[in-house]
């Protein structure tokens, strides 16, 4: 599944960033920012009407992502007990 498309809420865990092309920056950044496997993640807030940008949490830091560049990121959903 796709960081974009995980509910408002919902724990999830990184497996991978995956690169549009050969030295991409943007995923190059995005693991840099911690979006590494094994790392929880979680989306705080959407913008209006579902829209851009994503206020995203990884460990205690967030972010504001675009739809595009949080679809890069592939996730597993956490089992909530």
């Amino acid at each position: 599944m796709r960081l974009s498309e995980v509910p408002k809420g919902a724990p999830a865990v990184v497996r991978q960033v995956d690169e549009a092309h050969p030295a991409d920056l943007i995923a190059q950044r995005l693991r840099d920012l911690g979006f590494v496997e094994g790392e929880p993640v979680r989306i705080v807030a959407r913008g209006p009407l579902g829209g851009d940008p994503l206020l995203v949490q990884i460990g205690s830091t967030r972010f504001a992502l675009r739809r595009t560049e949080a679809a890069r990121v592939t996730v597993t959903l956490e089992d909530v007990a």
